[in-house]
């Protein structure tokens, strides 16, 4: 049996009781993040544009726009929630750079839609298995160079977990998951160059998977050996430096979506560790912007490509704040917290932030990559000749340093009150219901219902 057809069984066969409660508690967690920052993210720059030409558009009334309450084709609507919800990069993530459940999640409310009545332990399960599929075909940043994850390797997620919602056959399936080989795509210069392009790949994946699994329902077919044949994943993205068989090793039996990052801080996964590591030093030296003279932080090459980088301001300020190390820790520095409302354009523009930033310098260095993904070292110096020497390897909220079971709904209260639409407290009190008791949910068009219009 080929890599294929083990990913396709796996996906055609697994059930609810056959994943571990690990998983299952991720899973939750992820779906609790992405209705928070669909929520928060729905008005968001970009989102009105998106949200306006999916109504110009029109055609079938198959799916809902969340937040905004408009039905438009499921795909559509895919789309359209996937780049609200990515909007403020506070969704779920995972190393090296994936987002997972921006897609999964509202491309699998869109087709639990289109296929009428779903469950909540049938919705449960399919958004496992989309997740396990995207975060087993998550590469290398060696093998990447700069694609970007979400769009290489999150398109396989969404149509697995479609193809599960849409109750398609083993060999349709096959297909979709074919079909989503030909339409990776996206680059990691859209987050350095601070543009729109970063939340608007996490819509493509969203609507491409979707429709893939549709196209594969239709009868369309895709190259069989998407895995690994000779122009196949595995060559093309993975440099021919990993096999099929590593990608199912275990499959089923292991779960590598046990992986997930959730950010403690609303900004790039790349800037979690050096923005907690800015707000503990501050609280426990009294270090403040009046009195810092220099801070070097050094990280390894991967993170200083994407937020290494000199900071300034360009079309998108929330985009180049997020994805700036000189910026988080400034803003830490200064606000003596990292929230939601610290990348808003006006807090962006803020001199004092400006100012600090000169004095922020970021250095890579190689020899980091042996300490894993989010390793950083801090030395702050201040006018009064003080030296203060940190260092982390593994930031808040990645694996070996997750968040609490509090800290997941805080996260979610604060994106719900920076919403531009308020949400009262006792639509939020059954939206956190409806996703712990998520397995017992006897239609989750009700969940769709609780976050809409």
């Amino acid at each position: 049996m080929n890599a294929e057809e083990r990913l396709v069984d796996f996906i055609c066969d697994t059930r609810l009781e056959d994943l571990p409660s690990s998983a299952v508690d991720t899973i939750k967690n992820q779906l609790l993040a992405v209705a928070g920052t669909t929520v928060a993210g729905a008005f968001e720059e970009g989102c009105a544009q998106a949200v306006r030409m999916a109504r110009d558009m029109g055609g079938r009334q198959e799916a809902t726009v969340l937040v905004h309450g408009d039905r438009i084709p499921a795909h559509d609507a895919a789309f359209v929630n996937a780049v609200m919800a990515r909007a403020l990069d506070f969704c779920d993530a995972m190393a090296p750079g994936a987002h997972i459940g921006a897609a999964t999640v509202s491309a699998s409310l869109a087709a639990a839609e289109l296929a009428g009545a779903v469950e909540g332990g049938p919705f449960l399960t399919a958004l496992a298995i989309g997740a396990e599929v995207a975060s087993r075909l998550n590469l290398s940043e060696e093998a990447y160079d700069g694609f970007d994850p979400t769009g290489i390797c999150v398109i396989f997620g969404v149509a697995a977990a479609s193809s599960r919602i849409l109750q398609l056959s083993k060999q349709e399936t096959w297909n979709a998951l074919a079909l989503s080989f030909n339409r990776c795509g996206g680059s990691f210069q859209s987050n350095i160059d601070g543009c729109l392009g970063v939340r608007f790949i996490q819509g493509w994946v969203a609507q491409g998977g979707l429709l893939c699994a549709r196209l594969a329902h239709a009868g369309v077919t895709g190259p069989k050996n998407f895995l690994g044949g000779i122009y196949g994943y595995l060559h093309l993205y993975g440099r021919d430096r990993i096999y099929p068989e590593d990608l199912v090793q275990d499959l089923g039996e292991k779960y590598a979506l046990e992986r997930m990052v959730f950010k403690k801080y609303p900004s790039c996964g790349m800037t979690q560790g050096v923005t907690d590591m800015t707000l503990r030093i501050a609280a426990e030296e009294g270090v403040n912007a009046e009195n810092v003279e220099k801070i070097l932080i050094t990280v390894p090459p991967y993170a200083h490509k994407l937020v290494g980088h000199k900071f300034k301001i360009g079309d998108n300020p929330r985009v180049d704040s997020q994805f700036s190390i000189q910026y988080c820790v400034a803003n830490a520095l200064i606000r003596g917290a990292s929230r939601l409302e610290h990348f808003e354009e006006g807090m962006v523009r803020a001199k004092e932030v400006q100012g600090l930033t000169e004095r922020i310098e970021v250095k890579s260095d190689p020899g980091m990559e042996a300490r894993g993904h989010t390793p950083v070292d801090m030395l702050v110096r201040t006018k009064d000749s003080r030296e203060m020497a940190r260092q982390i390897d593994i930031a808040p909220g990645f694996p070996g340093n997750p968040l609490k079971p509090e800290d997941h709904e805080r996260r979610f209260r604060d994106c719900l009150a920076f919403a531009k639409r308020p949400v009262d407290e006792a639509r939020a009190l059954e939206l956190v219901s409806a996703i712990r008791d998520l397995e017992h949910l006897d239609d989750v068009r009700r969940f769709v219902g609780l976050l809409s219009a």
